[in-house]
C-alpha cells in the first residue's frame, strides 16, 4: 500500500477515534439513567480510552510496513474492536447485563439470557480483534513485511 493510502487510512482512524471519544463523553452524561450506572461508567471510560487508542493507531499506521491485506485487516479490526467495546458495555449498562463476564462492573445484576449472550459474544470477539490488531501493528513496526 502506498504511503498516501496509509496516511488516508490513518486519518480515517483519527476521525473515528475523535468520534468514539465524543461518544464516550456523551455516554458519561447519561450514566445516572442506566440500569447499571457502574457499567455505564465502564462504557464511558471504554469510549474515551478506545477513542484515544484509535487516534494513536491512526498516527502510527503511516509508519508501518505491511501488505495491503494486513493494513486493511488492522484498520477493520481496530474499528470493530474499539466500537464493539464501547457498544457492548453500553448495552450491558442499559440492560443490567454482563455480570458473568464483568463481575466488578456487572455486580449482582443479570440481563435476559439473550442479552448475556450478546454481551459475552461482543466481549470475546472484541478481545480477539484487538489482540490481532496489536500483533499486526507490532509486526508492521518491525519493517519486515513486504510492500505491495
Amino acid at each position: 500500500m502506498s504511503t498516501d493510502s496509509q496516511t488516508q487510512l490513518g486519518n480515517k482512524l483519527i476521525r473515528y477515534g475523535i468520534l468514539l471519544f465524543l461518544l464516550g463523553l456523551l455516554t458519561g452524561l447519561v450514566i445516572p439513567a442506566m440500569r447499571n450506572p457502574r457499567m455505564g461508567l465502564s462504557s464511558h471510560l471504554e469510549g474515551t480510552m478506545n477513542g484515544m487508542l484509535l487516534i494513536l493507531f491512526g498516527l502510527i499506521l503511516p509508519k508501518v510496513r505491511l501488505t495491503n491485506r494486513a493494513l486493511n485487516w488492522s484498520y477493520g479490526l481496530s474499528l470493530f474492536g474499539t466500537y464493539t467495546n464501547w457498544g457492548t458495555t453500553l448495552l450491558a449498562a442499559i440492560w443490567g447485563a454482563g455480570a458473568e463476564m464483568m463481575p466488578f462492573a456487572g455486580g449482582a445484576l443479570h440481563g435476559a439470557a439473550w442479552q448475556e449472550i450478546i454481551v459475552k459474544v461482543g466481549l470475546v470477539t472484541l478481545s480477539l480483534a484487538m489482540i490481532a490488531v496489536c500483533g499486526i501493528l507490532l509486526y508492521g513496526m518491525r519493517g519486515n513485511a513486504s510492500e505491495n
